[in-house]
């Protein structure tokens, strides 16, 4: 078993650990503060699910970005900064440059690293730190640490119930049509637009996969031409009216499990990303071209 495969199991367990370590931080957004959610890679798209869950359940407008891009001068309450490694380095440089202006909450899984003297409060999820170089366990429960600490949100599991999910969706085989597909598109509305991009960078990343991901509502608008027989078009959380007739009526292949908390199908996604790259002979712990940490040269 890989490092990433063995990583994927634990998240489960990561997550209800997560729940717990949540209920007792001081650090988390108030409810009505002005916030900004920013990372890098996967931890931006982190950044988007949670922001969009914040602002949907009315506890304060919540804007996402990446760190590279985020407007410094913009006025929030808190900017919650999310980093596995604590080395990334629009990371650090965007808390330095907010230092004494803005109260700023970091979630990393290093407490031996820069950001905790960068962060005004740091969350240390180190139960959930990873050797592989790509993001799965860690993310999550990064997400799950921040969606715990939102409180129970009408329409959508707990984090508890989610983790359940998850450990559903670590046994069930994946379907061999979905396995044996040439091209992938993950959609989402709402927070599970976040999840979808991290679905498809996922792919990307650990099996060099053709893959793409858009708001749900705007794959008619044109990203529907790629779908064919031998594509999949993978929609996590609701299925938006008439959008499976869309993908019946170009051949596509249509997943959509609504009833599986979208946190839960992300799991099954990261498992497809593995299990494709194994397929095509390539090792998930190395995918090609990338760091566990992106440190740029001053």
């Amino acid at each position: 078993m890989s490092l990433t495969s063995a990583e994927i199991a634990t998240q489960p367990a990561a997550w209800r650990r997560a729940v717990e370590a949540a209920a007792g931080f001081e650090g988390l957004p108030k409810p009505g503060e002005r916030v900004a959610v920013t990372g890098c890679g996967t931890s931006w798209f982190m950044a988007i699910a949670y922001a969009a869950l914040r602002e949907a359940a009315g506890l304060g407008e919540t804007d996402a970005f990446a760190s590279s891009e985020f407007p410094a001068g913009r006025p929030y309450d808190r900017v919650v900064a999310i980093t596995r490694s604590g080395t990334t380095t629009e990371v650090l440089d965007l808390l330095t440059a907010l230092r004494g202006r803005i109260p700023t909450t970091a979630l990393t899984a290093d407490p031996k690293t820069p950001v905790m003297p960068a962060a005004d409060a740091v969350a240390v999820l180190d139960w959930a730190d990873e050797e592989s170089v790509v993001q799965t366990r860690f993310a999550t429960t990064a997400l799950a640490f921040l969606r715990a600490g939102l409180g129970e949100l009408p329409g959508l599991k707990t984090v508890a119930e989610a983790a359940v999910d998850a450990e559903l969706a670590l046994t069930e085989p994946l379907p061999e049509d979905v396995l044996a597909a040439e091209q992938w598109t993950f959609l989402g509305r709402g927070w599970t637009y976040g999840l979808a991009l991290e679905a498809a960078l996922k792919m990307r990343e650990a099996a060099g996969a053709w893959t793409e991901s858009y708001p749900a509502m705007e794959y008619r608008h044109g990203p529907i031409a790629i779908t064919a027989p031998g594509r999949t078009t993978w929609v996590f959380g609701a299925l938006p009216e008439g959008l499976a007739a869309d993908v019946g009526r170009v051949g596509g292949t249509l997943v959509s499990r609504p009833e599986t908390d979208p946190l839960a199908e992300l799991v099954r996604a990261q498992r497809l990303a593995v299990a494709l790259a194994e397929a095509r002979g390539q090792d998930p712990d190395r995918p090609r071209n990338l760091t566990r940490s992106v440190i740029l040269a001053p």
